[in-house]
């Protein structure tokens, strides 16, 4: 329906009071740019007074001892080390065999991925060339066919 039309049935729809309400009301939808409101600036750049003390003061003041990050889920300890969550319980270098075995395997994979797609190339590469020098002979019998008939 045409923007018009609908006023004019809302016009003749609704008592006068409405449709003023509506005008003062009204919201464009892609008119007007977005303008938010300004933030007023902080007070206080920092409430805590922990910036002003040096390392060492903090480390015995807070106890911050700076760790491997280690959590219990389920009785089971893990720890991060190394960008990888190993487990702490029972088997210490089991685990971190087996996690180093996975890392191992994925990285093969990886790497015969690869192999794979260079052989696959270098079959095209083939493929290719055979096709040429077997166009190449072609034309080579042409023009030792052409060059007998014109003897």
């Amino acid at each position: 329906m045409d923007s018009e039309l609908v006023s004019v049935m809302f016009r003749y729809t609704t008592p006068p009071l409405l449709t003023d309400l509506k005008k003062s009301l009204k919201m464009p939808l892609f008119g007007n740019t977005f303008s938010p409101k300004k933030i007023p600036p902080r007070k206080c750049a920092s409430l805590s007074s922990l910036h002003a003390l040096d390392r060492s003061t903090r480390e015995v003041e807070l106890g911050l001892e700076y760790g491997p990050p280690v959590m219990n889920i389920g009785g089971q300890s893990w720890k991060f080390e190394e960008g990888q969550w190993i487990t702490e319980s029972g088997g210490n270098g089991s685990s971190r065999e087996l996690q180093r075995l996975k890392k191992r395997n994925v990285q093969l994979e990886e790497e015969n991925n690869l192999l794979k797609l260079k052989i696959e190339i270098l079959l095209d590469m083939l493929t290719e060339t055979t096709v040429d020098n077997h166009m190449m002979g072609k034309e080579v019998e042409e023009i030792k066919t052409q060059h007998r008939r014109k003897k």
